[in-house]
């Protein structure tokens, strides 16, 4: 039994990095969804289905618990899944509120009513999908109020990551900031809603400048599976790790080695 780490191609991979870092004794099962990615530009139907069947690939794997490593499909297809379609042993979980929670300055489970935060002005950087389910504004709003969120859909930047065409993905970013700074000229904060972004937190920096305090998943993710592991141990994966796509393994292999920088090979899910 391994803990399930799903996305819609290859920015999970960044989660992926930091989870196993976090936690060298858990096995994981990485499932990327490359023949229909990118999600970020589907409807919320289409969203679902995929994503229903992917994390059903990952339990007929032997997963118990799947982290939804794509803030789209977290944003488009978690809450229904758990409402209408999760079975009772199993797990799903989403990035978004451990994003959330530090942005808010909250303790993991805290529960309380929302309150004002120091952050007033926060930029969102996410795909058109995600952008279009307010789910992040949802979500912020049961942990703080008197928060300014200003979005900006990113499109064509998960494709130029996906194809490993960082310097389009880099005119694309400059090009995007320069938009949300149009509506928002000076963010105190910026999110990156996308789990292929922390790929591009460089140069979304250097565009936002250096008074901007930029969030990315990452760590904070990985923090917070290890406290959820910790409270519910019998969903610790153990066994070998694996990588699946639904793509072409030699090549999904390929741009995923580029990514972190070591050896992955990904076999037909």
């Amino acid at each position: 039994m391994a803990v399930g780490i799903f996305d819609s191609g290859l920015g999970g991979l960044t989660i992926l990095d930091a989870v196993q870092a976090r936690l060298p004794d858990v096995a994981f099962t990485y499932l990327a969804d490359s023949a229909n990615a990118p999600y970020g530009v589907r409807t919320a139907d289409d969203i679902y289905e995929l994503t229903v069947a992917a994390t059903q690939r990952l339990f007929d794997a032997g997963c118990d618990l799947v982290v939804l490593a794509c803030n789209t499909a977290s944003a488009a297809a978690l809450r229904r899944m758990q409402e209408g379609w999760v079975p009772e042993d199993k797990r799903v979980l989403g990035v978004f509120v451990p994003l959330i929670e530090a942005l808010t300055e909250r303790q993991w489970g805290d529960n309380s009513p929302p309150r004002e935060v120091a952050l007033k002005h926060v930029a969102l950087f996410a795909t058109p999908a995600t952008v279009a389910t307010r789910a992040f504004q949802r979500e912020l709003a049961f942990r703080a109020i008197g928060v300014d969120v200003e979005t900006q859909a990113c499109g064509g930047v998960v494709d130029a990551i996906e194809d490993g065409d960082f310097i389009l993905a880099e005119a694309l970013v400059q090009s995007h900031v320069d938009a949300l700074k149009r509506k928002m000229p000076e963010p105190q904060a910026a999110i990156l809603g996308c789990t292929h972004y922390p790929l591009m937190q460089e140069a979304f920096q250097r565009a936002l400048g250096e008074d901007v305090k930029v969030f990315s998943q990452a760590n904070l993710v990985a923090d917070a599976l290890a406290d959820y592991l910790h409270r519910h141990p019998n969903m610790g994966g153990t066994g070998q790790a694996g990588f699946l796509t639904t793509g072409d393994p030699t090549r999904v292999s390929t741009r995923a080695t580029q990514f972190l920088r070591r050896p992955l090979t990904f076999t037909a899910a």
